[in-house]
């Protein structure tokens, strides 16, 4: 299977933690018009130093981020997961393909909406 674009992982980790464009484009020190083309594939391949401000802002492995832009990285170093992202890590996986993300991320935001349905109904 083939692994998803930098874009769709992009977009998809995005939309998971329920963020803007402006809310994630700010810490990472671009634009939110230029994170949009990042989600778009319209930048053939972003610097590394733009890859790191992401990563950093998504709490995503930066490595995963290198690998999905294109560039070469170390197999010891894309393994590497920091606590907390296995989700991000599962999303940037050759094992899982870019139809399988979409629809994981869709039932995460399904389920999330309906855990928050039931606390406001417990208050």
């Amino acid at each position: 299977m083939a692994a998803a674009s930098l874009g769709a992982q992009l977009h998809e980790v995005r939309k998971l933690k329920e963020l803007s464009l402006k809310a994630v484009a700010e810490p990472a020190g671009i634009s939110p018009a230029y994170l949009q083309k990042l989600e778009r594939n319209e930048v053939k391949r972003p610097s590394p130093h733009v890859l790191h401000g992401l990563a950093e802002a998504l709490e995503v492995p930066y490595m995963a981020l290198m690998e999905a832009a294109g560039y070469v990285v170390p197999a010891a170093d894309a393994k590497k997961v920091k606590p907390g992202s296995v989700l991000a890590h599962a999303f940037s996986s050759e094992e899982i393909s870019e139809e399988e993300a979409e629809v994981l991320a869709r039932y995460l935001r399904w389920y999330r909406n309906e855990q928050a349905h039931a606390q406001g109904s417990k208050s």
